[in-house]
């Protein structure tokens, strides 16, 4: 028997996995090494009283609130909340 394996294609593999982990690899640094802000804007928004949340609209510049899932967030609306927060 002969061994039918084409060495520049078991390279090619190889080549094609480092690729894969180095991709991987930078991802997590990216990712790593992004300010809490921007990888959690939207759970640093949710405020368990209107109080805070009311606080927290006068610091982004936004008034209002609204209620989301049981939770109170900055703003009159989430669309402006993001806008605030991308802003910050």
């Amino acid at each position: 028997m002969t061994d039918s394996t084409n060495p520049s294609m078991t390279s090619s593999i190889a080549s094609s996995r480092s690729d894969q982990r180095l991709g991987v690899a930078a991802l997590a640094l990216f990712c790593a090494l992004q300010p809490p802000s921007q990888l959690f804007a939207h759970s640093k928004g949710l405020y368990k009283t209107q109080s805070e949340a009311e606080e927290r609209a006068r610091e982004l510049g936004c008034k209002g609130t609204h209620h989301n899932n049981g939770l109170w967030m900055p703003c009159s609306g989430e669309a402006m909340l993001h806008k605030e927060l991308r802003q910050e």
